[in-house]
């Protein structure tokens, strides 16, 4: 579950968010208003929005990706769009464009004005099993957080918020769905062009294949990665991860281009799910999604 507008949304987030960035470059350039240009590391995450939590698989829970990451250096990775088959393709669709430095100032101007890093009250609105809406800032001081829980599903007047919860909340929200709902922007013909992300590692979700009696047959696919099943992944019973590098990566991202998220795939005489996550570039190994839930 998403507090945006699932896979149309995130098949237009990167050339909305830079099709934002650009417009508000150029509305602020003409008053000199802003914070201007900062230099950040390449890898470091400068503006992130993911989800934590919510009613879904442990397994989700641990690969899932985040919406928008914006990094040091101007790359901007998100979701791009989804064929919407079952099975679903065994590899998320990652995204890369490259923002400006300038371009990145705004687009954390912008996020301190929603509210983020701030000490808004936001309210515990009675929404049963929602996912929080996290959004992660890098300030002068260290990295900011504000976390809303149920940021969508409690958007209408009725939820025992007060008026200023609800605005503080209203601000996070309009911010967010900049980032990925096609308002006024319609002209994608004008959009910068973004490419597939390419990862340099990839962690490997595994957990043991059980039929799902849909009748579909899955043909088995020989994992070509380090042996499965690899350590566990937290507390949760059956679940475990191994962290893919160097010249394995291409050998799964080949095999993983006809496999499915159904795919049963072998390893040591047995047959397991594998649920593959890309590492972003701010991410090492398993670890990283063992402390991200």
């Amino acid at each position: 579950m998403t507090t945006l507008s699932g896979v149309r949304a995130a098949a237009v987030v990167l050339p909305l968010l830079l099709l934002t960035a650009a417009c508000a470059q150029q509305n602020e350039s003409a008053s000199d208003t802003g914070s201007g240009e900062t230099s950040y590391p390449a890898d470091a995450v400068v503006l992130r929005v993911d989800h934590t939590g919510g009613f879904v698989t442990p397994a989700m829970l641990a690969g899932r990706l985040p919406t928008v990451s914006v990094y040091g250096d101007g790359r901007v990775i998100t979701q791009g769009s989804t064929t919407m088959i079952y099975p679903g393709p065994a590899l998320p669709n990652l995204q890369v464009a490259t923002l400006s430095a300038e371009e990145v100032a705004k687009l954390v101007d912008r996020a301190r004005a929603a509210g983020v890093g701030s000490a808004a009250d936001l309210g515990q609105p009675p929404v049963a099993d929602a996912p929080s809406t996290r959004f992660t800032l890098r300030g002068a001081t260290g990295t900011e957080e504000t976390e809303v829980y149920a940021l969508a599903e409690a958007a209408d007047a009725d939820t025992g918020l007060t008026a200023d919860q609800r605005a503080a909340r209203d601000k996070l929200r309009g911010f967010a769905e900049s980032l990925g709902v096609p308002t006024a922007v319609t002209d994608q013909a004008a959009a910068p062009a973004t490419k597939p992300y390419t990862p340099t590692a990839i962690a490997a979700i595994v957990e043991p294949w059980v039929d799902p009696g849909d009748g579909l047959k899955q043909p088995e696919v020989a994992w070509p990665g380090p042996a499965l099943p690899g350590a566990a992944l937290g507390t949760v019973e059956n679940l475990t991860c191994v962290t893919v590098t160097g010249t394995a990566v291409q050998q799964v991202l080949d095999a993983a281009a006809s496999a499915s998220q159904a795919t049963p795939w072998t390893s040591g005489g047995k047959s397991w799910t594998v649920h593959l996550r890309p590492l972003l570039p701010d991410e090492t190994d398993c670890g990283d999604l063992a402390s991200a839930r």
